[in-house]
């Protein structure tokens, strides 16, 4: 990616043609990784716009990779509630940029100073948020944050385009894995649905009788058709789906 005036339209468009041919989520991730950087930015966040009532932001985060700590942080001090961000994304149909300490100042004195202190801290005190919506018309946002100086109009153009086919293609990806769930035994649920309760292989092999290797053995190939890296994203992955509760 290049930070010439003229926008290269065939490199974009080869960009594009790459995001439509990934097959899963972390395909998308790590384009997104790689794209963050090359536009000099640290941290990218995928998500789905949040609900009125939403308290935390982590729910609605799709992809991102945001330090753990940074996330968890953010939603402890109910920094999403009264975010004047959020409030400007549901309302928003045009990309915007943000500056933390011009957003801080539209906050109560609390959480103006904890939101400072959080992304200044993480180095992620300015960015761009680009508002998107799939093929349902499902609303939800990209971001992009750092350090570096304000994106340039053609860096907006980019990345706009580039955040509407990431999100629809997440958006496809998604329907893909929903139908590919349709495969998943009612013992492989079972398993994955102790796992999320928080349940060791050992702890699930007790509870349903079974030994622990035939339990990794389910859990393993549940991991595989929900096309996961581990027990940790398919469980992510079955929760979001619906697959369990």
């Amino acid at each position: 990616m290049t930070t010439n005036d003229t926008p290269d339209s065939s490199r974009i468009e080869a960009l594009v043609i790459e995001v439509k041919s990934f097959k899963t989520q972390f395909d998308v991730f790590r384009f997104m990784k790689r794209a963050t950087e090359q536009y000099g930015s640290r941290a990218f966040m995928v998500l789905n716009m949040p609900g009125a009532t939403s308290l935390d932001l982590s729910s609605s985060s799709i992809i991102t990779n945001w330090p753990s700590d940074l996330l968890s942080e953010f939603d402890q001090g109910a920094l999403l509630s009264g975010s004047p961000v959020l409030a400007v994304l549901r309302r928003a149909s045009i990309p915007f940029t943000y500056d933390i300490d011009e957003v801080a100042a539209l906050r109560d004195p609390r959480s103006a100073e904890l939101s400072k202190t959080l992304f200044h801290r993480f180095r992620m005190n300015r960015g761009a948020y680009f508002p998107v919506h799939d093929a349902t018309g499902a609303r939800g946002a990209v971001s992009f944050s750092g350090e570096r100086k304000p994106f340039t109009v053609r860096e907006m153009m980019e990345l706009s385009y580039l955040s509407a086919h990431v999100f629809n293609r997440l958006a496809e990806i998604r329907d893909m894995d929903s139908r590919n769930s349709d495969m998943l035994t009612e013992r492989e649920l079972d398993c994955l649905n102790w796992t999320a309760a928080g349940k060791t292989s050992v702890e699930i092999a007790e509870i349903l009788t079974l030994s622990e290797h035939t339990i990794n053995h389910y859990l393993n190939r549940a991991t595989k058709k929900l096309d996961a890296v581990n027990r940790t994203q398919a469980v992510a992955k079955a929760l979001r789906l619906g697959l369990i509760k």
